[in-house]
């Protein structure tokens, strides 16, 4: 009876070691070592995670939050990449060409709390550029923690108009992160240079099927859509589609598949249809919504932007607005999406 008793006791002594174990267990795992799989960084945007010690995005916009303690932070970059960052919601910071250790305070922070965003300069045509993230570096004994993030997340879907290219700092000085900000929301980007709507015969990139992927190539693997959830997509498409031959039957019937797919990925979210800047295919445009509408979807919305921007004034190129040109459209597109 006296080697159970014993038994018994051991037993309880090591189930409340146990249970202490485990209560200090969260406050641990409630910190970081500022690694990519670290619980307290935020990606936004499309982010290839399956290498453990390297997160991709390969389209454009996408960024990264953290927050930490401590009077420093450094990024951990593989080869040469331009790049943007912003401390404790202070201008964007462009640092071009950098690998390595990149340090982003050479000038020490105050100590305490501090949150970091970080985005990659959107990797596509002459540009090749290695937009890897590895992870950030902060003081001794300092340790990441979870940053203040909105929750609610919107999506643009386009071409080179919505990376904001020929713009000063293209994904972050185009429409559609200018007004997400507005709205105090986040965003992704979901758009590459060139992109047609349709998947021409040509090779132009089809919107249609690429926004399943997570990657550029027609071999991406597929998105996980339960990683996030849009609550509104916005759709900007068609500026390219003529010029590769696509007509105006294929144009509408590849919308509306579009605007089927949004839906199933997205079941709660408001769609908007934009009218691109050239007014090419706005009679099929508004035909795919109002198919949609009819099929009972009463969330999608045709968006008519004639008027919004002076393609003399503000264009680059009479195509890519300018800076000036984007904050127009910015403006004009965040009251409608509230």
């Amino acid at each position: 009876m006296r080697f159970g008793t014993k038994s018994r006791t051991g037993m309880l002594v090591m189930a409340v070691m146990a249970a202490m174990t485990t209560a200090v267990q969260p406050a641990v795992a409630a910190t970081g070592d500022g690694s990519p799989a670290d619980s307290n960084i935020r990606y936004f945007g499309r982010w290839d995670t399956r290498s453990t010690g390297a997160y991709v995005s390969e389209w454009a916009g996408a960024y990264v939050v953290v927050g930490f303690t401590g009077t420093t932070v450094k990024l951990r970059q593989r080869n040469s990449i331009d790049l943007f960052t912003s401390i404790d919601g202070g201008p964007w910071v462009s640092r071009t060409n950098v690998r390595g250790t990149v340090d982003l305070t050479p000038a020490r922070l105050p100590a305490g709390t501090h949150t970091m965003r970080v985005s990659y300069r959107p990797v596509a045509g002459s540009y090749h550029g290695d937009a890897v993230f590895q992870g950030v570096i902060l003081d001794s004994g300092a340790h990441t923690v979870p940053p203040s993030v909105p929750s609610r997340i919107i999506e643009f879907i386009g071409d080179s108009i919505t990376v904001g290219q020929r713009s000063s700092k293209q994904a972050l000085t185009a429409y559609g992160w200018l007004a997400a900000e507005k709205l105090g929301a986040a965003h992704t980007q979901i758009a590459v240079g060139g992109a047609c709507l349709y998947p021409a015969s040509d090779g132009c990139v089809g919107m249609r099927d690429r926004f399943l992927k997570m990657g550029l190539s027609a071999g991406a693997p597929d998105w996980d859509f339960a990683r996030y959830q849009a609550g509104e997509v916005v759709i900007n498409l068609g500026t390219n589609d003529k010029s590769h031959g696509v007509s105006g039957s294929q144009f509408q019937s590849a919308y509306i598949t579009l605007l089927q797919r949004v839906r199933a990925k997205y079941p709660n979210a408001r769609i908007y249809a934009m009218e691109n800047f050239y007014q090419r295919y706005a009679t099929e445009t508004r035909a795919a919504v109002a198919a949609r509408t009819n099929a009972g979807d009463s969330q999608v919305r045709f968006i008519n932007t004639e008027g919004w921007i002076d393609k003399a004034t503000d264009t680059v190129d009479g195509t890519h607005p300018n800076d000036g040109g984007h904050q127009k459209i910015a403006a004009r597109l965040a009251p409608i999406l509230g």
